[in-house]
């Protein structure tokens, strides 16, 4: 703004300047009029009176019009039509001076009283006259120009309080934006200020919370510098004592000592820094357990720093161990209860049969012996004798699904239902039950596992039928989006096959549609429909074990509907 106002005054300076040179070339003009009238003047006196006294103002004046005659030819040097004027007028000038001297000549030889003398007299009063009408044209053309530059003059005059004006009041907006401008920047400062202190402070308590402090190490200045923390979790006040690599050695357990004392030559040399671990002896003799790790970070103007981050990985440590004495004592107790599973499948199982052998015996053949009570008797051993079979068989089914001893493979789920459907073919041939399937793809599972889930939520809906009712089971396939079922908790596919299974049995109460899933869990009494508790149990832990789902309701004298959900592989 400032530069331009200076222009502006700069252009109304040179229109004066212009006005001026007018008024310059105009008085030239004139003097140049006003010598060659002296000289002519000077020439008259001295032919009338013959007195040399009057040829000095005749001198004096062809000097003054020489020096005149200068002037303008370097005022009027970039004015072409003054400039060929000029020329016109040194010609004129040239021959007016050449008559003077001829008319001197003339007059001290041969008189003034001649024709020839009024000859010269009439050439030089003609030539003064063209003198005259030059000048005159000259002066002429200069009042011309000096119009044009009044009328700029005047302009640029009046223009230049209003642009002057002009260029203080932008000048003062901007001003004013600028002040705006930085008032918004200092509250945006301000504010990043804030921000920057809640930030450190935050990260201070996360430090403290986590129980990690930060360190750097500037490479090119060979030097540490370590957070308030940091000095906390070596058990002293934060900033106590110089941060140095030879500081921080004087609390490093003196067995872990040498190989950090490796690992950090190494580090100062690669500019690398993979986590490490090490033990620290607080000065009231607590040793704690840390582990560091450090990046290199090249900032843009070259300076390389390495950050890093000091944890206490003490309750870690402790946890581990403790994790470590729980493997192992889990490792026991599945030793035992594989024991277990063995006396279940052989110890156990051998004396049973031989009850149960001896009971059948003495009911085929001691049976018209014993009394009313003595049968009864004999009956309820018998049951609680099958009861304890088929407990043990399940436990065993129960306790062998597990996934980690099958593995996945592409299966013919068609031929898996057929199996299952085999093995429960007495029990669908004595209920008359009618079973009706789609198509179902194959899919990628456990296939003993499968054939069990078939073969307990179809024995289970064969188990539950109504009196004098056949059984009807319905099997339903179909391919799900896992947007399009809100009951699946977290998904981990985004495709799921949905088998269905639907019957017509006693049903049960929607409320106990996820306690039937428990171990052990029954909702009848075991007078009024046999089993353990365990079949559905297993299905569940066959489902989990695919990473599926599996969802049970049921209304009471109306059915009940299994929805298994297995992974789209």
């Amino acid at each position: 703004m400032g530069g331009f106002a200076y222009q502006h005054v700069q252009k109304l300076t040179k229109s004066f300047e212009m006005v001026e040179h007018t008024y310059e070339v105009n008085v030239e003009l004139e003097q140049i009029l006003s010598y060659l009238k002296d000289a002519e003047t000077g020439q008259r006196g001295y032919l009338i009176s013959k007195d040399t006294l009057f040829l000095e103002p005749y001198y004096s004046s062809r000097e003054k019009t020489n020096n005149s005659f200068a002037r303008l030819k370097e005022l009027t040097k970039n004015d072409k039509t003054q400039q060929n004027s000029l020329k016109n007028l040194s010609f004129l000038i040239a021959e007016n001076l050449s008559i003077f001297d001829k008319s001197f000549k003339y007059a001290n030889k041969n008189g003034t009283n001649t024709a020839d003398f009024y000859a010269l007299l009439n050439n030089g009063k003609n030539t003064m006259d063209s003198i005259r009408a030059k000048i005159s044209k000259m002066i002429a053309h200069q009042n011309q120009l000096l119009q044009v530059r009044k009328k700029k003059s005047n302009e640029s005059l009046t223009n230049t309080p209003l642009v002057i004006y002009s260029v203080l009041i932008i000048t003062l907006v901007i001003l004013l934006l600028t002040y705006a401008k930085i008032n918004k920047d200092l509250k945006n400062l301000k504010k990043k200020n804030i921000q920057l202190e809640i930030f450190k402070e935050s990260t201070n308590q996360s430090e403290i919370v986590s129980k990690h402090g930060n360190w750097t190490y500037y490479i090119n200045e060979d030097k540490f510098e370590y957070s308030n923390n940091l000095y906390r979790l070596l058990g002293e006040q934060p900033q106590s004592f110089d941060p140095t690599i030879e500081n921080f050695m004087k609390f490093v357990h003196p067995e872990d000592a040498e190989n950090l004392q490796k690992q950090v030559n190494r580090m100062i040399k690669e500019e690398n820094l993979p986590f490490i671990y090490y033990r620290i002896i607080q000065k009231n003799g607590n040793i704690k357990h840390f582990k560091a790790y450090g990046k290199m970070i090249v900032s843009e103007d070259n300076q390389k720093r390495l950050l890093g981050i000091t944890s206490d990985i003490t309750e870690e440590v402790k946890n581990y161990k403790l994790l470590e004495e729980r493997n192992l004592e889990l490792e026991r107790n599945n030793k035992e209860l594989s024991s277990f599973n063995h006396v279940a499948s052989h110890d156990l199982q051998e004396p049973l049969r031989k009850i149960q052998t001896f009971i059948s015996r003495l009911d085929h053949k001691e049976a018209n012996n014993l009394s009313e009570k003595g049968k009864l008797y004999l009956e309820r051993i018998k049951i609680a004798a099958s009861r304890m079979r088929l407990l043990i068989d399940d436990l065993l089914q129960f306790s062998r699904t597990n996934k980690s001893e099958e593995v996945l493979e592409v299966t013919n789920m068609n031929l898996i239902l057929e199996n299952a459907k085999q093995e429960l073919a007495e029990t669908i041939l004595e209920k008359e039950a009618t079973i009706t399937s789609d198509a179902i793809p194959e899919m990628t599972v456990i296939p003993f596992q499968i054939q069990q889930l078939f073969i307990n939520l179809i024995g289970n809906s064969l188990k539950y039928s109504k009196q004098n009712v056949k059984p009807i089971i319905e099997i339903s396939y179909s391919k799900i989006n896992t947007d399009d079922v809100s009951k699946l908790k977290k998904p981990k596919y985004s495709n799921y096959h949905k088998l269905t299974f639907v019957d017509n049995g006693i049903g049960f109460d929607q409320e106990y549609a996820e306690k039937i899933f428990v171990l052990f869990s029954r909702l009848h009494n075991k007078n009024e429909y046999s089993g353990t508790g365990i079949g559905l149990s297993i299905c569940k832990k066959i489902i989990d074990n695919h990473q599926g789902y599996i969802f049970a309701e049921g209304k009471l004298n109306k059915g009940a509907t299994f929805e298994v959900f297995l992974p789209f592989k």
